[in-house]
């Protein structure tokens, strides 16, 4: 599986941005596709995924009724709606795709095997 992630950007606290991830070489409709963020000095965690098959969705409490995942399967895409941004929000979001995951591994970073190369995210106050 390989992934293309884009959409990352500077926008003032408050503002949106949405966040695509183009994935190739999804032979199976079980994959969980997830997204993560990297801040400076801090390790990976987690932050929404979606079930490939069913749309299914996963939030963290830090982003839930701001972020929106989403997938587009004739495009082989998934979105992240990013609003009400805040400055702890900055980061760098990469998207992520394992098949076979089970539910209590969604929302591991280790669990996942084919990762995006990242983009972005800077949030100002």
């Amino acid at each position: 599986v390989q992934l293309q992630a884009s959409g990352g950007g500077l926008v003032q606290a408050g503002g949106s941005l949405r966040l695509s991830c183009a994935a190739s070489g999804l032979t199976f409709d079980d994959y969980v596709m997830g997204w993560f963020r990297q801040a400076p000095g801090k390790e990976r965690e987690f932050v929404a995924a979606i079930k490939w098959s069913s749309g299914n969705p996963y939030y963290t409490d830090a982003v839930k009724g701001r972020f929106t995942i989403s997938r587009e399967k004739v495009k082989n895409t998934v979105f992240l709606q990013m609003n009400s941004l805040k400055p702890e929000d900055t980061a760098v979001y990469y998207c992520a795709a394992q098949a076979g995951l089970i539910e209590s591994t969604v929302r591991n970073f280790r669990a996942y095997n084919s990762w995006g190369q990242g983009t972005l995210v800077t949030v100002s106050s």
